[in-house]
């Protein structure tokens, strides 16, 4: 089995959303092929012994459970998780415990909107990791060419789909296990974080629409009103946020507009000991740190951002005594340094936005790069 924030959920390792020359997002209507595409089976039916999450989601669980008063260590002991592990860097947990652990939340509370609670929980605790999102995106639509690499900061829970409809976007969120899809709980989350954190990222508001939900239309909606707007639709075949499509292209927020890096060249700052003229490497460097969160930094997506063929990259770059794969581990080996100073941005978090699948390899070429692991490093 190859996944906000902690922006939605990891939702499949492989998971990928196509993106086309310039880092442009392809919509395609309802009828035709999605956004993004899972290799996982349609609707699974039982829990997959492989799934898993890291632990941020369930310590957002308990951070919650704290707040209001529920004994957090009662909680943990019976959905079968251990408290001692949570710490433990890149463990991950099985997705059942966290599935239990959500519904013992949501008994104890007796909260029918608990899962907005958890919602505005997760999205709070994930804008530092936005704000850095924010760097490497030009537009919104660069943004949503992230939400699936950014999914993997959850764990294996389900999948998120872009499809045009009129003047409308989608964003559908599609569980890997269907009978959650109808668990109230786990929906106003998944719903709730994303429309916090769409709505905080770009300079113009991006606010939602209209919202559709897979569970029956409750007795009180005044907090679902408060949170999405009074568009809901309830009953359907999917939870799905929608948005007007002219919000694609929407100019990300930068962190601060005097101190923040040149908009036009995000990661100047992080290669000043080059040559300054060499502008073929500068504006390679600089693209390959701005595709780095997507996960997959090929030579032939970056020939194509330059308007260059791979042949004429490869030559250039021979013709400067290096080559592609020396320059990506430079570029990441750099960039792993500067967020490593910012204390606010975990490990994984880190390893996420250099394009790792995990905390594990990303600690592992860090250590050959600078012969210390990351958390040494940082604690010096």
């Amino acid at each position: 089995m190859s996944s906000v924030i902690e922006v939605w959920l990891r939702i499949i390792n492989n998971l990928c959303m196509s993106s086309a020359a310039g880092g442009t997002v392809r919509l395609y209507s309802l009828a035709q092929t999605p956004l993004s595409m899972s290799t996982a089976p349609n609707s699974p039916q039982l829990i997959d012994p492989n799934w898993t999450v890291y632990a941020a989601p369930i310590s957002t669980l308990l951070q919650v459970s704290e707040q209001l008063g529920l004994d957090t260590d009662e909680l943990l002991m019976a959905s079968g998780l251990e408290a001692s592990e949570l710490t433990i860097p890149d463990r991950r947990f099985p997705v059942n415990g966290y599935f239990r652990l959500f519904q013992l939340l949501a008994d104890a509370s007796g909260d029918p909107d608990i899962g907005l609670t958890v919602g505005r929980v997760t999205f709070l605790k994930g804008l530092n990791l936005q704000l850095y999102l924010s760097t490497v995106c030009q537009s919104f639509r660069d943004y949503l060419n992230l939400i699936p690499s950014a999914l993997r900061l959850r764990g294996d829970i389900g999948q998120v789909t872009a499809y045009r409809e009129g003047n409308l976007v989608e964003l559908r969120w599609e569980p890997l296990l269907a009978e959650t899809g109808r668990k109230r709980f786990i929906s106003d989350e998944m719903l709730a974080a994303s429309a916090g954190i769409f709505n905080s990222l770009c300079v113009m508001p991006v606010p939602v629409v209209k919202v559709n939900f897979t569970y029956s239309r409750p007795q009180d909606v005044s907090r679902l009103e408060a949170t999405f707007g009074h568009n809901l639709a309830f009953g359907q075949s999917y939870s799905s946020l929608f948005f007007d499509r002219e919000a694609l292209g929407f100019p990300m927020l930068k962190q601060d507009h005097k101190v923040a890096p040149d908009q036009d060249n995000p990661f100047l700052e992080f290669f000043e000991g080059d040559d300054p003229a060499d502008q073929l490497l500068s504006n390679l460097k600089q693209s390959i740190a701005q595709y780095l969160p997507e996960g997959e930094v090929t030579i032939d997506k970056l020939a194509g951002k330059l308007n260059i063929s791979r042949r004429t990259l490869q030559r250039r770059l021979s013709d400067r005594d290096t080559n592609f794969l020396h320059i990506l581990q430079e570029v990441r080996s750099k960039v792993a340094l500067r967020y490593l100073s910012d204390s606010r941005l975990g490990i994984t978090e880190i390893a996420f936005l250099l394009g790792y699948g995990d905390q594990g390899s990303f600690s592992s070429a860090f250590k050959s790069w600078h012969g210390v692991s990351p958390r040494d490093y940082r604690r010096k």
